[in-house]
């Protein structure tokens, strides 16, 4: 049995307008979330890493053993860990930005190398007994993470870096004999001043 078919295709139904701005914001959002910067950097949150760890190096100045002082150092990095993300955290939702974004990935990457090789050569200078050379060494990793890990994020945290590795070469080069009082001076100076004179300039200038 024959059938009728018509002269003319019909021709499909035309994708609605809306449609295609969705899809385009999408694709710009995500083009500026790949080639954007991290801003959720925690300025008060740096402020209270600040102080906790003046608050470290109080306590280990006092500290009755070289083991008792590495403990409070350690256990004030991972306290300072623990403030850093929740703060993170809170600045990137309030500001209603992912906090696993692209920039934050890269800001990661860059960051964690130096602090996990920090980590390594820490074990290895207290096991040979070069305890005096890991105030300096801390500094000088911890901001070479910084440098890299700010090269995605606001520009106040590169020069942050910045003076954590100055300060580190001069407490590897200047800190007398193995006097755990100047290291802990050092690393007061560094963690503690550091971090709360730039976690301030970064509140005001970006918010929080």
């Amino acid at each position: 049995m024959a059938t009728i078919r018509p002269i003319r295709e019909v021709p499909p139904e035309p994708i609605p307008l809306h449609t295609h701005a969705l899809d385009n914001l999408r694709y710009i959002r995500e083009t500026m979330e790949r080639a954007g910067s991290f801003t959720a950097v925690p300025g008060w949150g740096g402020v209270l890493m600040g102080v906790t760890a003046l608050a470290a190096a109080g306590f280990a100045s006092h500290a009755a053993s070289r083991d008792t002082w590495l403990a409070i150092w350690l256990g004030e990095a991972i306290l300072a860990i623990g403030v850093g993300l929740l703060a993170m955290w809170r600045k990137a939702r309030a500001a209603g930005l992912p906090l696993w974004s692209a920039p934050v990935r890269k800001f990661v990457f860059s960051f964690v190398p130096p602090l996990f090789a920090g980590a390594v050569l820490t074990l290895a200078l207290w096991d040979a007994g070069a305890v005096a050379s890991i105030p300096g060494l801390w500094l000088m990793l911890y901001g070479t993470g910084v440098i890299t890990g700010g090269a995605f994020s606001v520009p106040a945290i590169p020069v942050m870096g910045a003076c954590f590795l100055a300060e580190g070469a001069l407490a590897l080069f200047l800190l007398p004999g193995t006097s755990m009082v100047w290291a802990d001076l050092w690393l007061g100076a560094g963690f503690g001043g550091l971090h709360v004179l730039f976690g301030t300039i970064i509140a005001r200038r970006y918010g929080g």
